[in-house]
């Protein structure tokens, strides 16, 4: 039985909007799940539901195997972390960890031993007796995660809670989360708008877009297995590159190129000759020069961005753009020929009109 169950749950607002639709999932005790998708798409919604911050228009919750709709945030036992830290600036870091048990009336003994022990696991302990403005953005999140797992409740919910953060807090904070996971054992739903997050962080990632589940997996499903056009475009940086074509004597024309899709679809080809089809590559797939395996393709330079240990190369082929990564030592000069080749397995096929996955 899953610990958490979704089934078709929707949210309905009084004007009319539908925010979410038909969400359905399932989740395993101690799972990390991470709700992931563009501003807007119903992910932190989704949470505030979980949460019992925001009513199910329609469908059911279940806790352990128990309708949970009605139940308040209280009685669902879950602890949450928001994109503000929410901190009490009067109050040092000791007693904003501790307020939740201080309201229960816990005893004082047991909230030092647990105030204590949390502060260990985040490495807090020095900073105690300081207040809120006397921290960085980092340490101040560790906080607010602190009063969280304070309560050993079953289920965290975070929503954003590195959005504040510069790019290198960001970085140790994933970390840091990842392993308050592992020592905890609790499970945790996470909402995120950075997909890097979400492939660092999760079990299993949900991506949304516009209300609407996209496609539920693992990171590795999700980067090689995506389900549609969204899916390979969200996830991966660079983002996936497609070039849209028509199917013309089972070829398709970028530019200069013709691709004999028979290669990759074998006789299928005929299903959908006269039809658009959206092909896509991964930038760090490609492999500079031509090759018999897989397919070789030309273009133009365009710019080339330097990042270290590779370089992001920027192509035209006819009116189609793309990107390809490949190591600094092989960068080439802009405004010059360029000949790479794909390997038949790192190329996808989708639908023109429906965007979805050509599985071969």
């Amino acid at each position: 039985m899953a610990y958490i169950a979704l089934k078709n749950i929707n949210k309905i607002y009084p004007n009319g909007f539908h925010a979410v639709h038909n969400f359905n999932l399932e989740i395993a005790k101690g799972e990390f799940v991470v709700f992931v998708g563009p501003s807007g798409c119903g992910k932190s919604t989704t949470l505030r539901m979980i949460a019992g911050l925001e009513d199910i228009s329609n469908g059911e919750f279940l806790l352990n195997g128990k309708r949970a709709n009605e139940m308040g945030p209280r009685e669902r036992e879950v602890a949450m972390v928001f994109q503000s830290y929410a901190l009490y600036p009067q109050m040092t870091v000791y007693d904003n960890i501790a307020f939740g048990l201080t309201l229960q009336g816990v005893d004082e003994d047991v909230i030092e031993e647990r105030v204590q022990n949390t502060a260990r696991i985040l490495g807090l302990t020095d900073y105690l007796d300081r207040l809120p403005r006397a921290l960085s953005g980092g340490q101040r999140q560790r906080v607010a995660i602190g009063r969280a797992i304070i309560r050993k409740v079953g289920i965290f919910l975070m929503d954003e809670p590195l959005s504040n953060l510069d790019a290198k807090q960001r970085v140790t904070m994933r970390y840091e989360i990842a392993q308050i996971h592992q020592e905890t054992g609790a499970t945790t739903i996470y909402v995120t708008h950075d997909q890097t997050e979400a492939m660092t962080l999760a079990d299993r990632i949900v991506v949304m877009k516009d209300g609407y589940v996209q496609q539920i997996g693992t990171p590795y499903e999700l980067y090689f297995q995506p389900a549609n056009v969204f899916v390979a475009g969200f996830i991966g940086e660079p983002p996936m590159n497609f070039l849209r074509g028509k199917v013309q004597n089972g070829a398709l024309r970028f530019g200069d190129n013709l691709l004999d899709l028979s290669r990759k679809l074998g006789e299928r080809v005929k299903d959908y000759e006269g039809k658009e089809l959206v092909f896509g590559f991964r930038p760090e797939a490609i492999r500079l020069g031509a090759a018999e395996e897989g397919y070789t393709l030309t273009a133009q330079v365009e710019l080339t961005e330097m990042l270290g240990d590779n370089t992001n190369v920027y192509i035209t082929s006819g009116g189609d753009q793309a990107i390809l990564k490949v190591d600094s030592h092989d960068t080439p000069e802009t405004d010059v020929p360029i000949t790479f080749h794909i390997p038949m397995e790192s190329v996808y096929l989708f639908d023109g009109e429906t965007e979805n996955v050509i599985s071969v």
